[in-house]
């Protein structure tokens, strides 16, 4: 499966940060996430296993309690259940998520 940017669909959620979801499969999805500076991803849980990577800026990344300064490159891995959540610390930040099984919450 090939997937273009462009047959892609940005939406804006409510905290403002730009969602683009890229394909989902069965066990796999991909999210790509643009954020303005001081956006934040409030501290939640979820079913799924996630793997966040850092494409673009900088963010304080909070996992199971711990914080970190991630950058271009950065990433983390959270199992299902496990506390996390993100605030961007620059604008134009781009961060990729990668959930197993895919988010049916999200499509």
């Amino acid at each position: 499966m090939i997937v273009y940017a462009k047959n892609c669909k940005e939406e804006i959620l409510e905290n403002g940060v730009k969602r683009v979801i890229k394909k989902w499969i069965n066990d796999l999805m991909v999210v790509e996430l643009t954020w303005g500076k001081g956006m934040v991803g409030a501290v939640h849980t979820h079913p799924h296993r996630q793997c966040g990577y850092v494409l673009k800026g900088r963010f304080e990344a909070e996992l199971n309690g711990e914080k970190a300064i991630l950058t271009e490159g950065d990433c983390f891995y959270a199992e299902g259940g496990v506390p996390h959540g993100l605030t961007a610390l620059e604008d134009g930040s781009v961060f990729l998520d990668i959930f197993t099984p895919y988010r049916e919450d999200f499509v």
